[in-house]
């Protein structure tokens, strides 16, 4: 396995790296899955800016020193949510997404349930958040790019 750290963010420029990693996943994971006008504006200064406004609640996982993913979480009244996890392509099928999952559940706290979002067709993560014991729980909500589905965490 790849030589890996995991660690909150909190320099200006892990959150540089974030966004860039932000901008280049959604442009790796979700081509063909939304619309090309959409992840064309998103640019690499609009995921750039959102990392430095919102910083809190964010892992980063380093290979080498370089972000090549990261997970962010929100708690909310009722669960706590998994608002993003992303890892570069060219670090897919290397464990280093499952360290980064299993991190980020584990600083959820026990009998919490764990909800996140994943988008319809988005097969991969489907079969990725299945092996974590995540299942659909039936909520759908429509996006500006298609229709998300709810899955939440049965137990930890």
């Amino acid at each position: 396995m790849t030589s890996f750290e995991i660690c909150e963010m909190t320099t200006e420029k892990e959150m540089d790296e974030k966004g860039y990693v932000h901008w280049r996943s959604w442009q790796e994971t979700y081509s063909g899955l939304m619309p090309d006008d959409y992840l064309k504006n998103l640019t690499l200064e609009k995921c750039v800016e959102m990392a430095h406004k919102f910083p809190q609640n964010t892992l980063l996982l380093k290979v080498d020193g370089k972000t090549v993913g990261f997970s962010c979480i929100s708690k909310r009244e009722d669960a706590t949510e998994i608002i993003a996890i992303y890892l570069l392509k060219e670090h897919h099928g290397k464990r280093l997404g499952y360290e980064l999952m299993k991190r980020t559940v584990s600083q959820i706290a026990d009998n919490v349930p764990v909800v996140l979002w994943v988008l319809k067709g988005n097969e991969k993560a489907i079969r990725f958040y299945k092996k974590f014991g995540f299942d659909f729980n039936g909520n759908e909500k429509a996006c500006p790019f298609g229709v998300e589905l709810q899955m939440e965490l049965k137990a930890k």
